[in-house]
């Protein structure tokens, strides 16, 4: 009863803050027709009105029904639609905002200068230029969402890179490492674009592919049909896999304990019949002649938020042979600064997800920004710090918002060279 009313207020305050905004918005909207006949007046009051309602509509759809009770194309839909329209009224929010800043100094300086008989400054109305100014680049972003969810969702881009490593054994030289990371099979719609991806990473032709964590959003099952086409990823030393923090299911509410643990197994066991060789606190030694290297993978551990540590690195070292290179595969970042860093010096190269980039940045010209930012100091790309690198994949899927924003969907091959 006490989470119900907890819930019910959550709502209501979300309520009051949605209409407050899209009051606050309307009053740049209506002076844009200003001038024009009372009907196209009616038209515009109608139309905007009619999507606030709309949104309100979908929103509580989502809360009520639940995201994982709807299509995925209409929940989609929904999604981009409350975000494009929540964005849009924020943008336009901070130009009135800074309009109505000047209105009131505007004001308080006619109050001073010219009182009025009354003992009251003259109204300062509100710019038609500056409504039409705030529409325009708040429309910006809501255009930019449109073009991360049909384009950018699925613009995959191959990103390469070079390690050198001064103990890399000699028949290691030119090592390629094909990552992949957060395929999140859950959230896709379109099984052509997401084979477009799997292709690509095909092509690169890579001697070993590691996955870094969330195959899923929540369930197994997602994978369905996905499964067959992730298969075919193959590598003449094999692939290897890690869990990330959304294959436990521990954003759903289970029926029971056992039905969770049921749901776990079925994906440790997807991973198995895809032929990825899933790594859970263990470790694999790979050869090349009389040379091999050693690749580390744990569960999800993190250190940053409410994310679980199930990791062990303990177990997964334990009877390790003495190796020169050691590889580990560890879904969340903060795992390299908060354990590996301190206590595993000898781990050469850690390969983690996790971020998605926030799947939204800006990475051009030498600029390199994503909102992640202010919560992972390593978000996406190549560290290092000392002797240790650490590679962050910004992720093959997406989860939440149905898109990329500047944050393309990626395919990583690592080469390793002898420095």
């Amino acid at each position: 009863m006490h989470a119900l009313s907890g819930r019910f207020i959550i709502i209501g305050i979300i309520f009051i803050l949605f209409l407050l905004l899209d009051w606050y918005v309307y009053q740049g909207v209506k002076t844009l027709g200003i001038n024009s006949s009372d009907t196209t007046k009616k038209w515009i009051s109608l139309i905007y009105w009619g999507v606030t309602v709309l949104s309100l509509v979908l929103l509580l759809t989502l809360l009520f029904v639940g995201p994982d009770k709807l299509g995925r194309g209409f929940r989609s839909f929904i999604i981009l639609f409350i975000f494009g329209n929540f964005f849009f009224k924020l943008f336009f929010t901070v130009i009135l905002l800074m309009e109505d800043v000047v209105r009131l100094g505007r004001w308080l300086v006619s109050l001073v200068s010219n009182p009025t008989p009354s003992g009251e400054g003259t109204a300062i109305p509100r710019s038609q230029f500056i409504s039409a100014v705030g529409l325009t680049l708040a429309s910006i972003p809501f255009v930019s969402m449109i073009y991360g969810v049909l384009v950018g969702a699925h613009d995959y881009r191959v990103r390469k890179v070079k390690i050198a490593l001064k103990n890399l054994p000699a028949a290691f030289e030119g090592f390629k490492i094909l990552q992949l990371s957060d395929i999140h099979s859950g959230s896709f719609t379109n099984p052509e674009l997401v084979e477009k991806g799997v292709n690509m990473a095909i092509a690169q032709k890579a001697d070993v592919v590691f996955f870094t964590g969330d195959l899923v959003n929540n369930i197994a099952d997602e994978v369905g049909d996905y499964k067959k086409m992730f298969a075919r990823l193959k590598a003449p030393m094999g692939v290897y896999s890690v869990l990330g923090n959304h294959d436990y299911g521990d954003y759903v509410e289970w029926p029971t304990a056992s039905a969770k643990r049921d749901n776990l197994d079925r994906l440790i066991e997807t991973h198995k019949e895809m032929g990825w060789d899933i790594l859970m606190n263990e470790h694999r030694i790979l050869k090349k002649g009389n040379d091999q290297i050693a690749v580390i993978g744990i569960e999800n551990w993190g250190a940053k938020g409410r994310f679980p540590k199930y990791g062990k690195m303990k177990e997964a070292v334990r009877d390790m042979p003495q190796v020169p290179v050691k590889l580990l595969l560890s879904h969340d970042p903060s795992h390299w600064d908060a354990q590996v860093i301190p206590e595993y010096s000898d781990v050469d190269v850690m390969f983690a997800g996790h971020t998605h980039g926030m799947q939204f940045g800006v990475e051009i010209a030498g600029i390199k920004w994503s909102p992640v930012k202010y919560m992972y100091e390593q978000w996406g790309g190549l560290y290092q710090k000392g002797k240790q690198f650490l590679y962050v994949n910004r992720g093959f899927g997406y989860i939440g918002f149905p898109g990329r924003v500047g944050m393309p969907p990626e395919i990583t091959v690592v080469e390793l060279v002898r420095a």
